[in-house]
């Protein structure tokens, strides 16, 4: 302020001063409360350009891990599923080996071995009825035609292949199966005993698909927690500093007002001339 202003009315140079320092006051203290309000350092891209950018980025790939996680929990359930399945068919083929080792043995008559074979027929009946029955969200999982790719990642080449065997009765070479004879019976065995081997080498590729998912969300969600806490570091407010820069411009603010209010009251001085 150049001397003898103060003895000028037309135009307050002091109070425009105090008004400008004021209006300066007044965004920072918005900005601050805003951060406050938000628990965000960077609201806008004038904040922080470079941070703002780094926040986006980062905001976009823990958005896509989160939900890379979520995929994979659904290709587990599905595994979980078919996996419960082919338990239940191991289950049936090792009955259908007992009635066939029961069939085979020379003390048992005609008749009887009649019974077991109806019986081996229904076990096979019930294995194809648990394929048609194993689905998820409309599609049958175990009769060969299941093929998926799930997106564990939030690249386009973060995904996994997942294809599931046949395991009805023809595919796994029951249909011959017969022990309505000893001989019949005791040459089932071989057959028996090679569609439980099959059924349970897909179980062992259900396994290896599970734990290869379960690597995946292990390390995804490590991923997920080591951006979040880089986005943090960039975007959230340091409550402590932020609440401590409130408080110094909120009595910045009143010191203005002040000094504006003294500044308007000055001209008024200059009535002692005129008097």
């Amino acid at each position: 302020m150049a001397f003898g202003d103060l003895n000028r009315i037309n135009t307050n140079v002091q109070a425009m001063q105090s008004q400008l320092s004021l209006n300066r006051i007044n965004d920072k203290l918005a900005n601050v409360q805003l951060q406050l309000s938000t628990g965000k350092r960077i609201n806008k891209a004038e904040d922080d350009a470079a941070g703002f950018s780094i926040a986006a980025k980062l905001s976009s790939r823990i958005s896509g891990m989160n939900q890379a996680l979520q995929n994979i929990g659904d290709a587990k359930s599905v595994l979980d599923i078919a996996e419960g399945s082919m338990n239940n068919v191991l289950d049936i083929l090792n009955t259908i080996k007992s009635k066939a080792t029961q069939a085979a043995n020379g003390t048992v008559g005609s008749t009887e071995r009649g019974y077991i074979n109806d019986q081996v027929t229904a076990l096979k009946g019930e294995i194809d009825s648990l394929v048609s029955s194993t689905t998820y969200q409309g599609q049958t999982l175990l009769d060969g035609t299941f093929s998926a790719t799930f997106q564990t990642g939030e690249a386009s080449g973060d995904n996994l292949a997942v294809s599931l065997s046949n395991v009805g009765s023809a595919s796994i070479g029951l249909s011959s199966v017969s022990v309505s004879t000893a001989t019949a019976a005791s040459n089932a065995l071989a057959s028996i005993d090679a569609a439980i081997n099959s059924v349970a080498g897909f179980m062992k590729d259900v396994g290896v698909y599970q734990s290869r998912l379960s690597i995946r969300q292990d390390v995804l969600s490590e991923n997920v927690n080591n951006n979040s806490s880089a986005l943090s570091r960039i975007q959230d407010t340091d409550f402590a500093k932020a609440q401590s820069d409130s408080i110094k411009l909120q009595i910045l603010q009143q010191t203005a007002i002040s000094a504006l209010s003294q500044a308007n009251s000055a001209p008024q001085s200059v009535l002692k001339f005129i008097q």
